[in-house]
Parts: C-alpha cells; sequence; structure tokens
C-alpha cells in the first residue's frame, strides 16, 4: 500500500511540485499586500508628496526583486527535472535475474506534456513583472515631458528671470531688457582698428577678417594715422615702417571679399600730433607749444587737411571700386559709404590770437562744417561721422544756428558701464532734434588704463551689454534711427602715449563682445553661442554634479580660463600675455616687499650703509634667477610677436613691459652688493644725513 502510494507520489511529483510552488507565490503576494496595507494606514502628514511617492517606488520595487528571484529559483528547479527525467527515459532499464526467473523493475510510464496552464505559469508571472516596470518607466516619461512642457509655458517674465540667473553663474553682466527675447541686434557692427605706432602685419589681419564676419561684424572702421602711405608733399606723414600702397590695397579687397564695409578715420582737428610735431607743419598748432590740434584759423590748415582727405578717400574708391574676381564666391556688395574725420577731444581750443575772437563752440562747428562740406561737394554718395564729446556741452540753438545736422552724424562714446552718467536723457532728446540718426561707441580694449597688459573682459562687456539697452531705448528719438555700434579697441591713447593692450591680446574681450552685440544679447546655450565654434575653443559642457559653468567672470580677473584653450590668430600672443602679467605680479610683489616692507633692504637701510648680511643674502637670493626668466619671456616675445608686428613694435613692447622690471631688479642687486662689502658698523644712534635733513627743512636741536 505504502510502495503504491510512493509510486503514485512519484510519478507526479512536477504537479505536486507546481502546487507548493503556486501556494508559496500566493502567500508572498498576501505578504505584500498586507505589509503595503499596514505602511498606508501609518500616519505620513509629516512626509511630502514627493518623499511618499519614492516611499512607495522603493517598496514596490522590493516586492518585485523578491518575487523575480523566486521565479527564477522555481525555473531553475523545473529544468533540472526535466533534464533528469530525460536521462532516465533514454538510459536501458537494468535486468535481474535469479535462475530461470527474471525480475523487472518496475516501468515508469511515459509523462505526458505539462497543461498550457502549468508550463506558462511563471513565464506570465515574468511578463507581468516587466509589464509593470515598463508602466513605470513610462510614469517617469511623462513626468518629464510634462517638465519640459511646464518650461515651455512659462511666461517670458520667468524666462527672463532664469536667463538672469545664468549670468550670474557665468559672471556675464545683467543688465534689465536684455535677454532672448529683447530688442533686437543693432543694424551696422564695425570693429575699429587702431593703427597709430604700432600697426600688425596686413597678413594677420586677412587671418582676422572671416573671424570677424563669422561673429556678426559688418565693417571695419579704420584709423590709420601715420600708418597711411601718404605721397606727394604729405610724404613726411607716413611713418618709416608705413603701409605699403600695394599692400593696403590688397587688405581693403580681401575685406570686400568677406563682406566688410570699410569707414576711414582721418583726425581733422585734435590728435594731429603725427603731423604738427614734424618741421615745415609746426606753424600750424593752435599753440606752439602744442602739437595737439590744429588752428582752425589759418588757411594752409584747411588746405592741408583737404589734402590728407583727399588721398584718403581716392584710394579707399579705387580699390573698394574694383570688381570681384570671376574665381571669387560672391559676396554681398561692397559698401563704403561714411569716412570719419575725428574731431575729438580737442585740446586748448581758441586760445591764438586769431581764433580768440570767435566762442569756442561756433569755432569748432564751423570747422567740422567746412571740412564735411568739402567731403559732400567732391564726393556726394559720401556721409560724414564725427566723435561727439565736443557737442555735449553745447546748447540746443548753438547746434540748430549752425545746421551741422546737415552736414554730419555723430558717433556718441562712452567706454563706462554708467552710460547715461555721461549721455543724460536731455542730451539724447537734443542731438534727437538735430541730426537725422546718429551711430554709438563702445570699447573692447584700450579704454581703462593707458598702459594695461590685459584688458578687463568683464568691464569690457558690460559696457556693450548696456549699450545694447540704451540703443533700444534712446534709438526711438531720431528720425531715421541709430545706424549701428562701433566697438573701438585703442592701441595708444595718443601719438605720444605708450602701448596699451596688443590687438591679439584683446581678441577674446572683442570676440565676446562682438558675438553679444552681433546677437542683441550673451547667449548662456554653448551650443548657441557662436564665441565656441568661431574661436575653436574645447571647453567642457555645465555639469550638474561639479555646477561650473562653460564661461566663468570675474570683477578681479582679465580673462577666462575658456580662451587659454581655444585656437584663434593670435591665441599664442594672449596665452604668452596672461604668463606674463602673473610673472610681473609675482616680481612687482617681491620688490615692494622687500624694499617697502623689508627690515634689511629698505632705503634707511641702503641710506645709512647699515644692515645685517645674512638677511640681505637671504632677501636677493632669487634675484638672478628672476632676471634669468624675465631675459627668456623677453627672447619668446620675439618669436612670438614677430607673426604679429614688426620688429620696432616687438622692441617696443619688450622695451616698455619687461625691462623696466630687469632694471629694478638689477638696482636691488647693486643695493645689496653694496650692503654687504661693510665689514664693521658705527654705534648708535645714527646721524641724519644732511641731504635728507636739508630736503625736509629740519634743524637739528643744536642748531635750535
Amino acid at each position: 500500500m505504502h510502495s503504491n502510494l510512493w509510486i503514485f507520489i512519484w510519478r507526479r511529483k512536477l504537479s505536486f511540485l507546481l502546487v507548493v510552488s503556486g501556494l508559496v507565490l500566493l502567500g508572498l503576494w498576501t505578504w505584500a499586500i498586507l505589509i503595503d496595507t499596514t505602511a498606508a494606514a501609518q500616519p505620513s502628514a509629516a512626509l511630502s508628496s514627493s518623499e511618499r511617492q519614492q516611499q512607495q517606488q522603493s517598496t514596490g520595487y522590493q516586492q518585485v526583486h523578491i518575487i523575480q528571484k523566486l521565479i527564477e529559483q522555481a525555473n531553475r528547479v523545473l529544468r533540472a527535472e526535466r533534464l533528469k527525467d530525460n536521462a532516465v527515459e533514454k538510459s536501458p532499464s537494468p535486468v535481474q535475474r535469479l535462475g530461470n526467473v527474471r525480475f523487472l523493475r518496475p516501468t515508469q510510464a511515459k509523462k505526458a506534456p505539462l497543461p498550457m496552464s502549468e508550463s506558462f505559469l511563471f513565464e506570465q508571472e515574468r511578463l507581468k513583472i516587466l509589464e509593470q516596470q515598463q508602466r513605470q518607466r513610462n510614469a517617469g516619461m511623462e513626468e518629464l515631458n510634462a517638465n519640459a512642457e511646464d518650461e515651455r509655458m512659462l511666461s517670458s517674465a520667468e524666462r527672463q528671470t532664469q536667463y538672469e540667473h545664468e549670468l550670474q553663474r557665468m559672471g556675464v553682466p545683467v543688465v534689465a531688457g536684455i535677454g532672448p527675447h529683447g530688442p533686437r541686434a543693432p543694424t551696422e557692427r564695425l570693429v575699429h582698428l587702431d593703427l597709430k605706432g604700432a600697426p600688425p602685419k596686413l597678413s594677420f589681419l586677412k587671418q582676422l577678417l572671416p573671424v570677424l564676419r563669422a561673429l556678426g561684424a559688418t565693417g571695419l572702421l579704420i584709423e590709420y594715422e601715420d600708418m597711411f602711405p601718404y605721397s606727394g608733399v604729405l610724404q613726411p606723414l607716413a611713418a618709416h615702417n608705413a603701409y605699403k600702397e600695394d599692400e593696403l590695397r590688397d587688405f581693403l579687397e580681401c575685406a570686400a571679399l568677406h563682406g566688410l564695409s570699410v569707414m576711414p578715420l582721418v583726425q581733422t582737428f585734435g590728435h594731429m600730433e603725427y603731423v604738427l610735431k614734424l618741421s615745415g607743419f609746426e606753424q600750424l598748432r593752435e599753440l606752439a607749444e602744442s602739437p595737439q590740434s590744429i588752428c582752425p584759423s589759418q588757411p594752409q590748415s584747411t588746405a592741408l587737411l583737404e589734402q590728407m582727405l583727399t588721398q584718403v578717400i581716392e584710394l579707399h574708391l579705387q580699390c573698394l571700386g574694383q570688381a570681384t574676381p570671376a574665381s571669387a564666391v560672391p559676396v554681398a556688395p561692397i559698401r563704403f559709404t561714411h569716412i570719419h574725420i575725428g574731431c575729438d577731444e580737442v585740446q586748448r581750443m581758441g586760445e591764438c590770437t586769431t581764433c580768440r575772437q570767435r566762442l569756442r563752440s561756433e569755432l569748432f562747428l564751423s570747422h567740422v562744417v567746412s571740412i564735411a562740406h568739402f567731403i559732400r561737394r567732391q564726393w556726394p554718395q559720401l556721409a560724414v561721422v564725427i566723435w561727439d564729446d565736443q557737442l555735449r556741452s553745447m546748447s540746443l540753438s548753438e547746434l540748430q544756428h549752425s545746421q551741422v545736422g546737415s552736414y554730419v552724424e555723430p558717433m556718441v562714446w562712452v567706454y563706462a558701464s554708467d552710460i547715461y552718467r555721461y549721455i543724460q536723457p536731455q542730451l539724447w532728446d537734443t542731438y534727437a532734434k538735430v541730426f537725422p540718426s546718429a551711430w554709438t561707441a563702445s570699447a573692447f580694449k584700450g579704454a581703462f588704463g593707458e598702459s594695461l597688459l590685459v584688458p578687463p573682459l568683464q568691464h569690457h562687456l558690460e559696457n556693450n551689454i548696456r549699450w545694447l539697452a540704451v540703443i533700444a531705448k534712446e534709438g526711438g528719438r531720431f528720425s531715421k534711427g541709430l545706424r549701428g555700434l562701433a566697438l573701438t579697441g585703442w592701441q595708444r591713447y595718443d601719438h605720444f602715449a605708450v602701448l596699451c593692450e596688443l590687438l591679439p591680446v584683446g581678441i577674446p574681450s572683442l570676440m565676446t563682445s562682438l558675438s553679444t552685440v552681433s546677437k542683441g544679447y550673451f547667449s548662456t546655450n554653448p551650443r548657441d553661442n557662436e564665441l565656441l565654434r568661431v574661436l575653436q575653443c574645447v571647453f567642457q559642457p555645465d555639469s550638474r554634479r561639479s555646477g561650473r559653468p562653460w564661461l566663468e567672470l570675474h570683477p578681479n580677473a582679465h580673462h577666462s580660463q575658456l580662451f587659454a584653450v581655444c585656437n584663434y590668430p593670435g591665441h599664442l600672443v594672449f596665452k604668452y600675455a596672461l604668463r606674463l602679467y602673473e610673472k610681473l605680479a609675482e616680481i612687482g610683489l617681491y620688490l615692494q616687499q622687500t624694499r617697502d616692507q623689508s627690515a634689511w633692504l629698505s632705503d634707511y637701510n641702503v641710506r645709512h650703509n647699515f644692515s645685517s648680511p645674512l638677511r640681505v643674502r637671504e632677501l636677493t637670493g632669487r634675484v638672478p634667477m628672476l632676471i634669468e626668466e624675465l631675459r627668456a619671456m623677453a627672447r619668446e616675445a620675439q618669436q612670438l610677436l614677430w607673426e604679429v608686428y614688426d620688429e620696432y613694435t616687438v622692441t617696443e613692447f619688450v622695451e616698455q613691459h619687461i625691462y623696466p622690471t630687469i632694471e629694478a631688479l638689477q638696482r636691488q642687486l647693486a643695493r645689496a652688493e653694496m650692503l654687504l662689502q661693510r665689514r664693521t658698523w658705527p654705534q648708535r644712534p645714527l646721524p641724519l644725513p644732511l641731504k635728507v635733513k636739508e630736503d625736509m627743512g629740519l634743524v637739528t636741536y643744536q642748531q635750535q
């Protein structure tokens, strides 16, 4: 009886296993439901909705994981049993013999296939679990899509707030109203090339033209000064390293091929040092001791200015009037529509005996109208532009009476962040009543220090962004609107000044401001900002883990680390200037500490030849190494700058920025050598040197 029962159980073992597994699964499901019900019944007022949702999801994931493990284990048991049964069926049945009687082991009946409901039980459960996981993933995607839709449904004010927050993270100045949905960009975006006294090689400027065009520049404002190839009686005005006429023609044609207009700038009142400093022209000065401004009351002055303008205008008309070669790619029509005649910062005006008889405003306006009338009469297609600073103090009646608005267009320039401090709304209203249209001018270098090495990028960018807001606000005052913005980059503050930031060093500032002005706002999206693509910058996109934006500007820094990994014309000079700036700052701090703060190498120690030899050697031990480092950097400057400038500009740069520091270090060594030569020292108190006593006007107690 028992043997028959065990045989029955053995033959139906798979069915019993399925029943047991089903009971186990039923118990697990019941246990999961009870736990879920108990957790839901507990007070959850302290939990937020997001926390409760996360808790429920984590509990569900735990249950699903346990069930998956059990199903996998049951499937492995079933597969093992099936393989064992197959092996038994294939093996021959063993036969036992006892005499003539043969005993056979009971044969197992052939197993029928499992019913469909039993064989696919676990597969169906697995599919249900997968479907549940897919529904959870779909719910997450729907939530993300809903968030994106919410962002699209944000109001313009909310999007502007997000944009300004991103600007603050990057250190980019925030100006109200300027953003992706703000006013349009200026129609014309001119890049100023100041060539006086430090002319870049035209081959370098040619490499720069496609970059300027790609970032949105529409034209060039070229200030030649003594770099123009004057000829004839004006030949002395050209510097010895002035451009050759054929080289200049080739450059102007190249600018035309890139679709850039050209506006020449010829000073005709102030900043005439390059002319009036020369022998044979000194009689045209307003004051004999100053070659800064020309006397407008002398007929020879007008004749000289007309000859200068004629040579400059004719050369540009000939170059830009040539047809584009047939092999070249068709470009936009060539434009030479304006000429700039300067007239800014006219110092000591109206001080000669003849000019004193007239008002300063009348003297200035009559001279400007006379020069502009000559240009309009000779070349009617050209409009005349002047700087506006001399007009700011004049009244509306004086401007209207002179009819200057019919002859010139003012270019309003401010390089500071607070533009309305210099150009008040009342002055904008006055200009709009006199001039049908006007220009504006910002700066990308040469505006925050006469001898800076690296331009403060953040200050220049803020100046340009604030100009965008001013143009949008004040442009409607003029009947023909504001024509555009010129980004100036001064190379010297005047003809006699030393170099300020070199053009290659100012390229990151120029490109950042130019791309912003051309777009009408600063784009915070690295994939939407043309700056990275054009300058070929290698950058790391913004990471949520680090929280660092792709561009970081700081008030006390002159640059962003981004531009140290870019590849653009002049990038090696920019990186060199950064290293030189840091080295000069390091040496300057050392000299200040040893000379002004040290107790053994101060001026007092040197005057009295009284100091500790050990301390002196300790303080001057690094000086020879620092001198050698600067000499190596001077040789490196010669190699790098030779690609951009001629030998005269290179030597001037080295002499201006490196040689003074080498001199200071050599003086430091000489002072130390003098102190080290002494072997005995006098008793205290030390007497006051006679020269110090005389210079300070002191008397001794004996004299009293």
